[in-house]
């Protein structure tokens, strides 16, 4: 991608699908530990030059002018920066929007004024990656993610650790659906979203342990031997157990709707070797190795969508490089 009227940055970063998180019990004084994919489509994608003034175009302008002048205060710069969004993630709908486009902004901002920040700095500083840092490390280095978890005594001041990082076979494709129908409510979940995670009752201990045992055991060795049939079924597994959890935001559902569970179910039963809702949903994915079983599953999908209010159906690769400036990885 060319820039156009002088030095810039052109920043790509791609979004991100939950699996979900291994401990919210709290009793070993850690929280979370997530899991999850980073993908090559949807993904962000900005160009950004120095400036004399603040100028956003492109869709998020509210958001990407709210990481702006949270950076700029945060690290003293004076200036000011234009920023044209050419590509976003849609929002709020498991795919890891916001915080790919905080991380973009502050990338080019670094780039441009030469600020010796870091990408977890960066993360801090703009409210991102405190609790789930899987869109940091997919932004910052892409493939299959698990962190750690943040200390219950430093929320807020530190990234959960990164504690696995793999390479997404190269053969693995998702199909990735995001049906229209549950998205009201969803988006009203999302605004209660902080009221409901300050809230949560503690996960039974013996839920976490079996998550954790199931990550550690079935999940991560599966993909070091890229044994996709283990390593769906241990994941499908892993998505549903903890959507037991989450059930009574869903409706008493281990899905966040109905159209999400027939969707899996019709993912599983025509070739999908694990399938998961990503966060709170609405959207879910399957994960295959055939390029024309994924396109038959888009098909089915689309055919199951029509009658159930629409929605948007693709396939995507794995990525396993994170985002890039001016076409190299971050510093």
């Amino acid at each position: 991608m060319a820039l156009v009227g002088g030095l810039g940055a052109v920043v790509v970063a791609p979004a991100h699908l939950h699996a979900g998180n291994m401990d919210l019990t709290g009793d070993l004084e850690r929280l979370y530990g997530t899991a999850g994919f980073t993908i090559d489509y949807p993904r962000t994608v900005i160009e950004a030059y120095r400036s004399d003034r603040i100028t956003i175009t492109g869709e998020e302008k509210e958001s990407a002018e709210r990481y702006v002048s949270a950076f700029m205060e945060r690290f003293n710069v004076e200036g000011g920066i234009t920023v044209n969004i050419k590509e976003t993630i849609p929002k709020h709908l498991g795919l890891g929007s916001q915080t790919t486009l905080a991380l973009s902004i502050g990338l080019a901002l670094s780039e441009l004024y030469a600020l010796p920040t870091n990408i977890e700095e960066m993360a801090l500083a703009l409210g991102r990656s405190d609790i789930v840092a899987l869109g940091l490390y997919s932004f910052k280095t892409g493939g299959f993610i698990v962190d750690g978890g943040y200390r219950i005594n430093e929320k807020g001041r530190a990234v959960p650790p990164l504690l696995f990082r793999h390479p997404i076979p190269e053969d693995w494709l998702f199909v990735i659906c995001i049906p229209h129908e549950p998205i009201p409510a969803i988006l009203k979940l999302k605004e209660n979203e902080e009221e409901i995670l300050n809230n949560l009752k503690p996960m039974p201990e013996q839920m976490s342990d079996r998550l954790s045992r199931i990550m550690l055991m079935q999940v991560m060795p599966s993909i070091i031997e890229h044994d996709i049939t283990t390593f769906g079924k241990s994941t499908t597994a892993f998505n549903s157990r903890l959507g037991d959890f989450w059930g009574e935001f869903q409706g008493g559902c281990t899905y966040c709707h109905p159209v999400v569970e027939t969707g899996i179910e019709i993912l599983l039963h025509n070739g999908a070797y694990g399938a998961c809702q990503s966060c709170w949903g609405p959207t879910f994915y399957g994960i295959v190795n055939n390029g024309e079983i994924a396109r038959e599953l888009v098909e089915k999908l689309e055919h199951f969508l029509a009658k159930q209010g629409g929605g948007d159906v693709f396939y995507t690769t794995g990525n396993n490089q994170g985002a890039s400036i001016n076409g190299a990885p971050p510093r």
